[in-house]
């Protein structure tokens, strides 16, 4: 079967069906009249049934041929137990061998999938191949070796080395994956006693970035929403007092742009935050940034843009 027998015109939806984020992007999808299917990966394989062959026409998602969608948007694998949305926990106390194992069967079958997506050319949100440029150590040298401005980092489990980093000036501290709140490191931090934690697993420090904070989306090489959110706290997240609208600097606005191609993301939500010497600098580029708090606290349509974009791919057929 040739590749043009193949191609659907779909949109693949790539996610949970509980996320929010999917259900809004299918509903706008279908109120343009375009047809999305959704690759259930919260669900996956425990009820989302998924084929593939070495054809095209052998890719099914609940019974469903899928073959070379139009577009897909890549919100989440759920390959991990400690994924967002994913309960494994019962699992891996019954057997932590057999359910790891299983995830990375999982993992393994749908970034296969997305992978050949990627090899055929369907625009993806984001693709695979920059998975790698989205850990944060490799993410940061990338920006400042393209000549971008970040601050100050160092990633490590060495008592010294953190010793040393510290004495050029504040500095905050939080995981290398993320998930937990940036916090500022104190003298109490560096005690004996205190990096001797460090022994389980390494830690990010940072230069400590005192003043305000963007978010900035970037959608197909250009510039959908600048926001500055004003916060109090040193993590804004879950801190925020206000989000307003903003135009940014002509110069920041290039940066993020040549961010995003550094990165090779077709889509992404970037935060920047300001320096004591008043420089803008990125602490991080989204691969799947969530968007529609932001659209509901500020007024923008975010959401409005990315569907928008999809739809077009799906109507070039």
């Amino acid at each position: 079967m040739t590749q043009e027998a193949t191609r659907t015109g779909v949109v693949a939806l790539v996610g949970s069906r509980e996320d929010v984020h999917i259900q809004d992007v299918a509903r706008r999808l279908g109120a343009e009249g375009v047809d999305s299917v959704i690759v259930d990966t919260l669900t996956f394989p425990d009820e989302t049934r998924m084929s593939l062959t070495e054809g095209l026409d052998g890719i099914l998602v609940d019974g469903r041929a899928v073959g070379r969608p139009a577009a897909a948007y890549l919100r989440g694998l759920h390959s991990h137990p400690l994924a967002f949305m994913v309960d494994a926990e019962e699992a891996m106390a019954e057997d932590w061998r057999t359910t790891l194992t299983a995830f990375r069967e999982k993992g393994t079958l749908l970034l296969g999938l997305i992978g050949r997506w990627e090899q055929l050319g369907v625009p993806l949100y984001n693709p695979p191949s920059a998975d790698w440029l989205l850990h944060k150590p490799v993410q940061l040298s990338a920006l400042k070796a393209a000549g971008l401005p970040v601050p100050r980092t160092l990633w490590t489990n060495d008592a010294e080395a953190v010793r040393r980093f510290a004495a050029s000036g504040r500095v905050a501290y939080k995981p290398v994956m993320g998930g937990a709140a940036t916090r500022e490191l104190l003298p109490e931090d560096l005690t004996d006693e205190r990096l001797a934690a460090l022994a389980a697993a390494p830690v990010t420090f940072q230069e400590l970035l005192p003043g305000e904070d963007l978010r900035v989306y970037v959608l197909d090489g250009e510039i959908i929403a600048s926001l500055r959110i004003v916060t109090s706290a040193l993590d804004f997240r879950q801190n925020e007092e206000r989000i307003e609208q903003m135009v940014l600097p002509d110069e920041v606005a290039r940066q993020c742009v040549k961010a995003c191609e550094v990165l090779g993301l077709r889509w992404t939500g970037l935060d920047l935050k300001r320096g004591l010497d008043g420089e803008l600098k990125f602490l991080e580029l989204n691969g799947s940034p969530m968007f529609l708090g932001f659209d509901a606290a500020a007024g923008t349509d975010v959401a409005g843009h990315f569907a928008r974009a999809l739809v077009r791919h799906a109507r070039r057929g």
